[in-house]
C-alpha cells in the first residue's frame, strides 16, 4: 500500500503522461489532416503531341501565327515557330486557333449540379453565418453531367465555391475537368484551398427574414470582424504554445482543434486564399479596410459589378475581380452596371488591374470565351485599346494566379501542364467551337468522335453507345 508521498508522486506522473499523450494526439491529428483529404490525380504519361500551323494566343500577351506546340509527358515543351516534330503525332491546326485551357473561377459544379434536385442542393450551409469550418469539396456529385458540358466549352480547370448565404461560406476547392471516382481525383495538385465570403444582400436576407444577425450591412461588418477577433485569438495561442520549449509543451495543454478557426487561421497565415461575393464599390474598399485591420489579403472579389468606381484602388492592392459581362439588374446591389466593367478593371492604373471573366452558371460556363468575347467588345467600342492577346488573360491566366495556381497552368508556357484548347476559328467568335480539348496532355475532348470523351456514371446511364439518348 503506499504512503500519501508515493500516491502523490504517482498521480503527478500519470498526469504528466496524460499531458504528453495529449499533446501526441495533438500532433498526430495534424499529421493526419495533412496526409487527408490531399489530391490523388496523377496523369498517365501523355505522347508527344505537336499542333502545328494555328494561329496561337499564348496567355501571356502574344498572338503568334503559323506556330506549333509541343507536348510531351503531360507538360507543355516548347511553343512558337520551327519546332521540331520529330516522333511526334502531329495535328495540323491550318486556319484554326489554339489558346490555354479554359479556367473558370467561379462555378458551383458538382455542389449545384444538374439536375436540380432537392437532394442534390448542397451549396450553402445556410445554419449560421459564419461557417468557415464547411468545405465545398466534401459536397461535390463526382457524376455531374455538367462537368462534361463545361469540357466541350474548352474548360479544363474550375473553382468550386460555397454558395453565398453566409458572411463566411466555407472552403473551396480546385478541380481538374477529368471523371473519377473521387472528389479526391479531380483535385488540382498542390492548389491552395480558398475561403468564401459575401457581402451585401444575401446574409442580410437569408439571416434577417429569421430576425437573427445579420440584418444589417452595418451587422455584416460586425459579424465579420468578430470572426476575424476570435481567429486572431485561436492564432495567438498556437504561436504562444509553438514556442515554447519542448519541456514546457509537455507541462501544459496543446490548443484544442477547432474546425472553424483552423480556416480562418490558415487565411491569416497566408496560406488560404479570399475569394469574396462583393457587387458595390463602396462594400469592396470596407472589406479591403477589414482586410488591413486584421491583416490578410483579398485575393479576388467575385461578380463584382462596381468594380469599375474602384478599380485603381483594386490595382493598387493587387486584389482581382472576377465579373460577368453583361448579367445585371437581377437584384438591387446590381444595379449599377457598366457594359465596360471588365475592360475598365483590365485597364486600370495603366493597365495593371486584374480582371476576370467568369460564369457563376452551368450555361454560361459553356461559352466563357464569348463572355470574354462580349466583355472585350465592350471595351473596344469605348476606346480602350485591348486586343485578343490580353483578353484571352481574362479566362485563362488570371484566373490561375487569383487561385494561386499560375506556376502551374493558365497560359502556354514550356513546363507548364499540357491544357490546350483547339479551337475552329478566332475563339472570340460567336460561331467558333473548341474542336479539341487536351488536359494534361491527353486528348479529353473531341467534337469529331462521339467516343473522345469520358461519360460520368450519370452519363452512362442515359446515353446509349451510339450517341442516342434513352
Amino acid at each position: 500500500m503506499r504512503n500519501p508521498i508515493q500516491h502523490f508522486c504517482y498521480s503527478i506522473c500519470l498526469l504528466n503522461l496524460l499531458f504528453i499523450s495529449m499533446n501526441l494526439q495533438a500532433i498526430s491529428e495534424s499529421e493526419m489532416l495533412n496526409q487527408a483529404y490531399q489530391s490523388t490525380y496523377s496523369p498517365d504519361p501523355s505522347p508527344k503531341t505537336i499542333i502545328k500551323n494555328g494561329t496561337v494566343l499564348t496567355g501571356t500577351g502574344l498572338l503568334i501565327e503559323r506556330a506549333s506546340v509541343l507536348i510531351e509527358n503531360n507538360k507543355i515543351i516548347a511553343v512558337g515557330v520551327g519546332i521540331d516534330d520529330d516522333e511526334a503525332q502531329v495535328i495540323d491546326a491550318e486556319g484554326k486557333w489554339i489558346t490555354p485551357g479554359i479556367i473558370d473561377i467561379h462555378s458551383h459544379m458538382g455542389v449545384y449540379p444538374a439536375p436540380g434536385l432537392r437532394s442534390l442542393s448542397d451549396g450553402n450551409e445556410a445554419t449560421s453565418p459564419v461557417t468557415p469550418h464547411v468545405w465545398a469539396e466534401h459536397s461535390v456529385w463526382t457524376h455531374d453531367p455538367q462537368y462534361t458540358l463545361a469540357l466541350k466549352g474548352g474548360i479544363t480547370t474550375f473553382h468550386v465555391l460555397p454558395g453565398s448565404a453566409n458572411l463566411i461560406g466555407g472552403r473551396g476547392v480546385t478541380l481538374k475537368n477529368i471523371r473519377s471516382v473521387t472528389v479526391q481525383g479531380m483535385k488540382f495538385p498542390g492548389a491552395p484551398y480558398t475561403l468564401k465570403m459575401a457581402c451585401g444582400e444575401n446574409p442580410k436576407r437569408v439571416y434577417g427574414n429569421r430576425d437573427s444577425e445579420p440584418s444589417t450591412k452595418m451587422g455584416n461588418v460586425a459579424g465579420y470582424r468578430k470572426a476575424w477577433i476570435e481567429a486572431q485569438s485561436y492564432l495567438n495561442r498556437l504561436e504562444e504554445y509553438e514556442s515554447k520549449s519542448e519541456e514546457a509543451k509537455e507541462l501544459g495543454y496543446a490548443p484544442s482543434r477547432d474546425l472553424e478557426l483552423e480556416t480562418l487561421v490558415g487565411v491569416l497565415k497566408g496560406e488560404i486564399l479570399i475569394q469574396n461575393h462583393c457587387y458595390r464599390g463602396e462594400e469592396m474598399a470596407i472589406m479591403l479596410d477589414i482586410a488591413k485591420e486584421f491583416d490578410y489579403k483579398v485575393t479576388t472579389f467575385h461578380h463584382a459589378i462596381e468594380a469599375y468606381k474602384v478599380a485603381d484602388l483594386l490595382a493598387e492592392q493587387g486584389v482581382c475581380a472576377a465579373m460577368w459581362a453583361d448579367w445585371w439588374g437581377f437584384k438591387h446591389e446590381a444595379f449599377d452596371m457598366v457594359w465596360e466593367n471588365v475592360a475598365m478593371v483590365d485597364q486600370a492604373l495603366n493597365g495593371k488591374g486584374c480582371a476576370i471573366v467568369h460564369s457563376d452558371s452551368a450555361v454560361g460556363t459553356q461559352h466563357l470565351n464569348q463572355e470574354a468575347a462580349k466583355a472585350l467588345s465592350a471595351g473596344n467600342r469605348s476606346g480602350l485599346d485591348i486586343n485578343k492577346a490580353r483578353a484571352i488573360q481574362w479566362i485563362t491566366l488570371n484566373p490561375a494566379k487569383a487561385l494561386g495556381i499560375a506556376d502551374q497552368v493558365g497560359s502556354l508556357e514550356a513546363g507548364k501542364m499540357g491544357d490546350v484548347v483547339i479551337w475552329s476559328g478566332d475563339p472570340f467568335s460567336i460561331y467558333s467551337k473548341a474542336e479539341k480539348v487536351f488536359i494534361d496532355g491527353h486528348l479529353k475532348y473531341d467534337n469529331g468522335s462521339i467516343d473522345a470523351f469520358t461519360r460520368t456514371d450519370f452519363d452512362l446511364g442515359i446515353i446509349t453507345p451510339e450517341g442516342d439518348r434513352l
